[in-house]
């Protein structure tokens, strides 16, 4: 493990919500998040849309990179590094409501980096 849970950006136990509000047509998708095996370092977020609980992930990790280098005046990474903190975290889970069968699906690590791929693939195209 890369140390995540002594610099982790969220504190375990607490809900967080993003009060952005973006005109998508994404649904409301909950973060679920353990950063180490201990079951008290849980902790979720809040979404409005999908493409914020992407973005909110990569704010995670930029939070991260931020304590860990309290000094640097930018921060920079690559999606790999993105991916390899997502891989270290004991778990990572998203909950996206389908407004048709009215109840959260359930998605993995992997779907959550196939989906923050795809994302910043659109945005660097802009």
């Amino acid at each position: 493990s890369s140390g995540i849970n002594a610099e982790w950006p969220l504190r375990p136990g607490y809900y967080y919500t993003n009060n952005l509000r973006m005109s998508s047509s994404n649904s409301h998708t909950i973060l679920l998040v353990q950063p180490s095996h201990k079951p008290t370092s849980r902790t979720y977020c809040d979404f409005e849309t999908l493409t914020e609980a992407l973005e909110g992930v990569c704010k995670i990790y930029e939070e991260h990179l931020k304590e860990l280098n309290p000094s640097s005046l930018s921060i920079t990474y690559d999606i790999s590094q993105l991916f390899d903190f997502i891989d270290d975290l004991s778990d990572m889970a998203c909950l996206i409501f389908n407004r048709d069968q009215r109840t959260y699906e359930p998605k993995d690590k992997e779907w959550i980096k196939e989906k923050i791929y795809a994302l910043l693939r659109k945005q660097a195209g802009k």
